[in-house]
């Protein structure tokens, strides 16, 4: 039976903003109490955890989306209370659920224990309030986080959050990460946000994954999404998968399509996929994308 290590942030925050004074005990804090049990994670994704490189490190990654340690104060206690018992046991549902929809289709994941926690979202960044203010972060096996500003959108989205990170973190149980390949990236955001419909329904998909309307798809996404699948790095697929808007606010090079074109691109080809083939998700989530690919050939002029 799967167990999960649940780290619960909201008792991080009040302590910050209860009882430590500078910038330097924040920020200490907040490291060792939330982000120190997802060391592990941080290191494998190559973000510098003790030293930083570049003036880039763990700290600097959370503060990109996150309200910073420094900046909590007592006007941020009535959203950190909204990381109640009642929320913790929502996001204990969502990773349950997923585990047992794969157990009870003979699909059994490796990983035993799960690390998770739910991080306090800044609605003024763009990673945020690009993305309907939640987002979250499952791709290293045995270890997820959530990250959201709550309200009663994000809220009534909190299991579906999780379920869509569960399910990348069971793909990554089965399937090698290729370092972020266009291909994968795609398929993988796809296969996620398609278990989510799966599992809730159509309403609680993801706004990523149906940013786009159909022309725009069809006439613009999907000719520069399948003239780049050959990218074989993340650095160079991002761009692609994100959009313009998230790329220019991180310093890159805009590749002339929407937010979160990929995503868009990626839940209707998988839709496609699954339809078309009759490959129920269980077994999709455990297929390579390059498997998949080769059977959507008429997708891209669909």
């Amino acid at each position: 039976m799967s167990q999960f290590n649940i780290i619960h942030s909201n008792d991080v925050y009040q302590t910050i903003i209860h009882d430590l004074d500078t910038p330097e005990e924040k920020n200490a804090y907040l490291k060792s109490k939330l982000l120190e049990p997802f060391k592990e994670k941080f290191e494998i994704q190559h973000i510098p955890f003790d030293q930083p490189i570049n003036g880039f490190d763990v700290i600097s990654f959370y503060n990109s989306m996150h309200i910073a340690a420094d900046a909590l104060n007592s006007s941020h206690l009535p959203v950190v209370e909204q990381f109640n018992d009642s929320f913790w046991e929502k996001c204990e549902n969502g990773m349950q659920d997923a585990i047992d929809y794969f157990e009870n289709h003979d699909v059994h994941p490796t990983v035993e224990t799960y690390t998770f926690s739910a991080f306090l979202g800044d609605a003024q960044k763009p990673a945020m309030s690009l993305n309907n203010n939640y987002s979250g972060d499952g791709g290293i096996p045995g270890y997820l986080f959530i990250s959201l500003v709550p309200n009663d959108y994000t809220l009534a989205r909190v299991k579906s959050a999780v379920a869509h990170e569960m399910n990348h973190n069971i793909r990554y149980q089965f399937v090698q990460w290729d370092g972020g390949s266009l291909a994968e990236l795609i398929v993988s955001e796809g296969l996620a946000e398609n278990f989510v419909e799966t599992l809730y329904g159509s309403d609680v998909v993801g706004p990523w994954a149906k940013n786009v309307d159909e022309a725009t798809l069809k006439q613009k996404v999907k000719p520069i999404i399948k003239e780049h699948l050959d990218i074989n790095n993340l650095f160079e697929a991002m761009p692609y998968l994100y959009g313009d808007d998230m790329t220019v606010q991180s310093g890159g090079r805009p590749v002339g399509l929407p937010h979160a074109a990929g995503y868009t691109c990626g839940y209707y080809l998988v839709k496609y996929f699954l339809e078309h083939t009759q490959t129920p998700i269980h077994e999709a989530t455990q297929l390579s994308a390059s498997d998949i690919l080769s059977q959507v050939e008429d997708f891209w002029n669909d």
